[in-house]
């Protein structure tokens, strides 16, 4: 039964596809969760619908929005976000507003899940800390001293348009060769198959085929023992490690956290990271650096953008 003897907060993903929303109470426990599908024309009316039904778990006081994108803070306006076009076009802030009658505090995704992961995660008893993101494109966020560090410009922390390979694919952002070219989920599939079509011998050939395949199926694969998973996961890994040393050498931070359902592959994934890392890093650096996966899963963004919905209300 839900308990409404207490004020809870709401926290809002959006992403490309799909909306997924949680309320936690004020300790920062989840009692409900709710996703359903993002249809951008009817952006603030799906919000608004989901919001509704999260409310079924008692009051909520106010509601986090993880959005992909550049977000201003101080005029609650999304600047860009080029998988929802339509959320730097609209004032997304206001409208949900009056939708809902409920305060909402915007956020850029890898930011709220940053957060999420410092306050309730694998980020817990760490000062500094840096977050990649590893989902539908790259995004990273930088914790300094406890609070989001955002840079100039608002975006610090992109280390998906950090160039691997200069020789490689166009990314969206205009540049050549970006981390998130190689092993965002969508570009991990791509690369995926286009080796099938060289080598159709893997027991993944007829799955990966299949419009539907993911990134999280290929870790899921890898984990059943699939050999062409297993060194798809093991490369994506070395591409990673290869922008995680330039965070460490950069930073020298205490701790760097890695989301995004191709984590999934567990040690699969992490060890070539680190030890790519390792290769390409100042040594005193990276011994100061722990590298670990993210622990609040696919609700990480969500989670993070209640938990700032709450802290933002002075109501820790």
């Amino acid at each position: 039964m839900p308990d409404n003897s207490e004020t809870n907060f709401a926290g809002i993903e959006v992403a490309r596809t799909t909306i997924t929303g949680v309320v936690i109470n004020p300790a920062g426990k989840v009692v409900e969760r709710r996703g359903t599908t993002c249809k951008p024309e009817n952006l603030i009316g799906e919000i608004a619908n989901l919001v509704t039904g999260l409310r079924e778990a008692g009051p909520i006081k106010s509601v986090g929005l993880g959005i992909p994108g550049l977000v201003n803070r101080e005029t609650d306006r999304v600047l860009i976000s080029t998988g929802l076009p339509f959320a730097a076009r609209a004032d997304i802030h206001a409208e949900l507003i009056k939708a809902t009658g409920l305060r909402f505090e915007l956020e850029n995704d890898a930011n709220a899940a940053a957060y999420g992961e410092y306050k309730a995660g694998a980020g817990r008893g760490a000062r500094d800390m840096f977050y990649i993101g590893i989902g539908e494109a790259i995004g990273g966020a930088i914790i300094l001293d406890g609070k989001l560090w955002l840079g100039a410009s608002g975006c610090a922390g992109e280390i998906g348009h950090i160039t691997i390979n200069t020789d490689g694919a166009e990314c969206e952002c205009g540049n050549t060769g970006c981390l998130e070219t190689i092993a965002s989920g969508p570009n991990v599939v791509r690369r995926a198959r286009e080796r099938l079509d060289r080598d159709s011998t893997s027991s993944l050939s007829s799955l990966a085929m299949e419009e539907s395949f993911t990134a999280g199926d290929l870790a899921r694969e890898a984990n059943n023992g699939d050999d062409f998973s297993i060194m798809m996961i093991e490369r994506t890994g070395r591409f990673i490690g290869i922008a995680v040393a330039s965070m460490i050498n950069l930073l020298s931070i205490e701790r760097i956290i890695l989301g995004g359902a191709i984590m999934d592959a567990g040690d699969l994934i992490l060890k070539p990271i680190i030890e790519e890392a390792r290769k390409r890093s100042f040594q005193p650096c990276f011994e100061a650096t722990t590298i670990v996966a993210a622990e609040l899963g696919a609700d990480g963004v969500a989670i993070g953008a209640a938990l700032l919905a709450r802290d933002s209300t002075g109501a820790e």
